[in-house]
């Protein structure tokens, strides 16, 4: 009993900590002034707001949560960059003299090990923002079904993407 006590506690500390930082954060980034005054103001006024709604915004949050939303940082740029890559791609494939010839849909499925509800759609997610794919169907199982617009768009499923999803959320195999 006193265990679960203090593990209500902890992520009530937690949650407090995240909401502050994060509402600073946000005062910072929309006043854009650095002057100690205002910044006194924004410590104050963050931490009045994190005191009072902590539980609303991040119930429940814990040390994992912030390790997993330190690693989805360090994702979301290489995503974005993949996504780069997969646009110029399509580019290619468009305007190819033989795009007839080289457009080859497919269908595939695989399983991709991964648990978490949450790491499944986000892999889902990923998959569907990559332009030349579209996740079709996900299961709670980890199975997917994707469609592709070529082979070499087909080729990298599930591959790094999964891998990286697996580590954000902590479920290397």
């Amino acid at each position: 009993m006193q265990q679960k006590e203090n593990e209500k506690k902890q992520a009530g500390f937690f949650s407090f900590i995240i909401t502050f930082v994060f509402m600073f954060v946000t005062w910072i980034i929309l006043s854009g002034y650095f002057e100690p005054l205002l910044l006194g103001l924004g410590v104050v006024s963050s931490l009045a707001i994190a005191w009072f709604f902590h539980d609303l915004l991040f119930a429940g949050a814990t040390v994992q949560d912030i390790k997993v939303f330190f690693r989805f940082c360090q994702y979301a740029p290489w995503l974005i960059l993949e996504i780069i890559k997969a646009n110029f791609h399509l580019l290619f494939l468009v305007f190819h003299p033989r795009m007839h010839q080289l457009i080859d849909p497919h269908i595939i499925q695989f399983q991709t090990g991964l648990k978490s509800d949450i790491a499944i759609t986000t892999l889902a997610n990923a998959i569907t923002l990559t332009p030349g794919t579209v996740t079709i169907t996900a299961n709670a199982e980890g199975g997917f079904r994707v469609h592709a617009i070529d082979r070499q768009s087909a080729q990298g499923l599930p591959g790094v993407m999964r891998d990286r999803v697996a580590h954000v959320f902590g479920e290397n195999r």
